[in-house]
């Protein structure tokens, strides 16, 4: 198994240099193609001393400046991904949000750096998570490269972390550690028996992994500074939640990975 195509999102107001580097260096370790992919949208309403009002020469100039933009960030994309790297260009006048959801059907992994407040010009990770459908590295701030030489699995019994461990076979095959803890305030027969199993399934696909307890309370500080403490490069975990009235509200920890910057994560749904 490994990620045969990979989905890249480039913020439009941010520097995009950085992670085209970062996700052509993914691309050649796992000999995959790259998409990469910038998007922004036009607000559909305008401030006017009358009120919100729809203008459409002022939505005019935005979108000219959007596609001015797109089309400057597509040369740095061919500038930097070596031809070495299969590789191809999407742009989009929409939400980056919806663009990554519409490309994320043809990739096996999507990357991109964290998301801003803006939804017309910068991602939001907690909609893309829950509705891409493909696993999501969500890259530490200013980061150039994703080693993965030491990576955490963030481990609690359940359907998310089980898609989380097999979405990320590829990135922990390659991994030097690859460490499996799970937060509880006791360590019984039950939860060495689950980490025990997942172990195994990874010893399974040939890499091997140790263990861990971390006492106390779920608590995403606390995974964090333990991922710290065996210096991981990225955290693999579920997407935990629960419907609220028809909407999503996720649990703590996921909360914490998804506001974490310092270290990058690879999060499942």
């Amino acid at each position: 198994m490994t990620y045969k195509t990979i989905v890249v999102n480039l913020a439009v107001d941010a520097d995009p240099a950085p992670m085209v580097r970062l996700a052509a260096d993914l691309a050649e370790r796992f000999d995959a193609h790259l998409i990469g992919l910038a998007a922004a949208d036009v607000p559909p309403l305008v401030s006017t001393g009358e009120g919100l009002v729809y203008e459409g020469e002022v939505m005019q100039v935005q979108r000219t400046e959007i596609e001015k933009r797109l089309a400057a960030m597509s040369e740095i994309f061919w500038q930097l991904v070596p031809a070495s790297v299969s590789s191809e260009w999407s742009q989009y006048i929409c939400g980056p949000t919806r663009a990554l959801g519409r490309v994320a059907r043809s990739a096996d992994l999507v990357v991109t750096a964290d998301g801003g407040e803006n939804v017309f010009r910068a991602v939001d990770i907690a909609s893309l998570v829950l509705g891409a459908g493909r696993p999501v590295l969500v890259t530490a701030r200013n980061a150039e490269h994703v080693l993965g030489r030491t990576v955490l699995v963030a481990w609690k019994d359940g359907r998310e972390a089980r898609r989380a461990l097999s979405d990320s076979l590829p990135l922990l095959a390659k991994a030097k550690e690859v460490v499996i803890a799970t937060m509880e305030r006791e360590s019984g027969e039950d939860v060495r028996d689950s980490l025990a199993d997942a172990a195994v399934f990874l010893e399974q696909h040939g890499i091997m992994a140790r263990t861990e307890v971390i006492a106390g309370e779920a608590d995403g500080d606390r995974l964090v500074a333990f991922a710290r403490s065996i210096h991981a490069d990225v955290i693999v975990s579920g997407a935990y939640g629960h419907s609220r009235l028809r909407e999503w509200a996720f649990g703590g920890v996921t909360r914490s990975l998804i506001g974490e910057s310092g270290i990058s994560r690879l999060l499942s749904n």
